[in-house]
């Protein structure tokens, strides 16, 4: 995925069925210069972690 598309997802009202090596992700934050997300597991919302936006998988 690249960050335009990454940013589009983290605005957008609806869900976006997302995964991070296999686990479904919910992205926070979008730092587009730098090509990096803030994410989540969906079940552990506690568990944050700052990963490239190449290695997100939109479902």
């Amino acid at each position: 995925m690249n960050a335009q598309r990454a940013q589009e997802i983290a605005s957008s009202p609806n869900m976006a069925n997302v995964s991070y090596n296999g686990q479904q992700i919910y992205i926070e934050h979008v730092d587009q210069d730098n090509g990096t997300a803030t994410v989540h597991p969906l079940n552990e919302p506690n568990n944050k972690q700052s990963v490239s936006v190449e290695s997100l998988i939109e479902q």
